[in-house]
């Protein structure tokens, strides 16, 4: 289990050969005792977060733990939660946000709601922790805690998007003024905790069952709660 700062990128990709969290975990553990199910340029990585989102990680020091991790995942038994502050208010208190995902037609770096019988579905629950309204009366910021059901890439920014509500400092799906006025450098989302599931089969892993680890809850967390987030 790991905390992953905000702008680390998890493996080598599109230009990041150095510096990333792979190259970390080799240097602390050395690439032997690192699962390698996904390939020697992803040595001990279970899952992966974008570049610009903090928070928990899963690693595994051998191939045995990282094919377990990984079926925790895909048969969603382990339980991801992130906090995200976005901008505008949500209306609701809770919600699912339950479409198809896949690749922007205009823009290929991009992920975006799609009806397409080729779109992966994905599935997000949210609920509404804190509303804020600043003093300069435009639309305000929600904070929310989002659940993951899948992991499909760029999720939780794309849903937040599509229901008009981007995640704060979010340069590719936010509001780019919003971002400028705050001085958000960084998207505000954080994969705040992970929960595995009350029965695990497997005996390695039976003395994770009914864990709950978490990070340390964001920096904008309690500038939402206190009021000083101007």
């Amino acid at each position: 289990m790991l905390s992953k700062q905000r702008g680390l990128v998890c493996h080598p990709a599109h230009g990041h050969e150095d510096g990333t969290l792979a190259n970390a975990l080799v240097y602390h553990c050395g690439i032997e005792h690192l699962g390698t199910v996904q390939g020697e340029d992803r040595p001990g990585i279970v899952h992966r977060l974008d570049r610009d989102t903090s928070g928990l990680m899963l690693a595994a020091k051998d191939d045995e733990t990282q094919r377990a991790l990984q079926n925790l995942i895909r048969t969603r038994t382990l339980d991801r939660r992130y906090i995200t502050l976005v901008h505008g208010e949500i209306v609701m208190d809770e919600g699912t946000i339950n479409t198809g995902i896949a690749r922007s037609t205009r823009d290929r770096v991009k992920m975006a709601v799609s009806d397409d019988p080729f779109a992966r579905q994905a599935i997000t629950t949210f609920q509404v922790l804190e509303r804020f309204e600043p003093a300069r009366g435009d639309e305000g910021y929600t904070l929310v805690e989002c659940h993951l059901y899948t992991g499909r890439t760029h999720q939780i920014r794309a849903h937040l998007a599509h229901i008009g509500c981007p995640i704060l400092g979010d340069s590719k799906y936010g509001n780019n003024a919003a971002n400028r006025e705050l001085r958000f450098k960084y998207q505000a989302l954080c994969a705040w905790e992970l929960r595995f599931p009350a029965q695990i089969s497997d005996p390695r892993f039976a003395h994770l069952a009914g864990r709950v680890f978490h990070a340390e809850k964001p920096w904008y967390y309690q500038q939402i709660l206190d009021g000083t987030l101007k």
